[in-house]
């Protein structure tokens, strides 16, 4: 399976990676995004079975690459990993078709509870 991750920091996006790992999902197919323009870019380049998004990043906020992938059509599972949730971002996500809502700093544990019907 390929899974996209998106994040603005580097560094979170190599824990997000260990994370999975650490999570028993390892043996996926790895695609980063340093932004939310080349997140949607290639989402709609890739095709991947899970997106991981940051919620803030340059270029497009990842819930408008979410509303934008649903707009043209792609349906791919996609949520979020980010360090500040809201009442109105959850609704937000929830509106847009996110599956999942993971806030920093998050665990193996929790990577394994969301993502284990998602990564078969």
């Amino acid at each position: 399976m390929k899974i996209l991750i998106a994040d603005d920091s580097r560094v979170m996006r190599q824990i997000v990676t260990r994370t999975l790992r650490q999570a028993g999902f390892d043996g996926h197919e790895l695609v980063e995004a340093a932004d939310g323009k080349e997140a949607y870019e290639k989402a709609v380049a890739e095709h991947p079975d899970l997106v991981i998004s940051d919620w803030n990043m340059p270029e497009m906020t990842g819930v408008e690459v979410l509303r934008r992938l649903r707009a043209s059509g792609e349906n791919m599972p996609f949520g979020f990993v980010t360090s500040e949730c809201t009442p109105e971002m959850q609704a937000q996500a929830d509106d847009a078709g996110a599956l999942f809502f993971i806030i920093k700093p998050f665990t193996a544990e929790r990577f394994e509870e969301v993502f284990s019907s998602i990564l078969k």
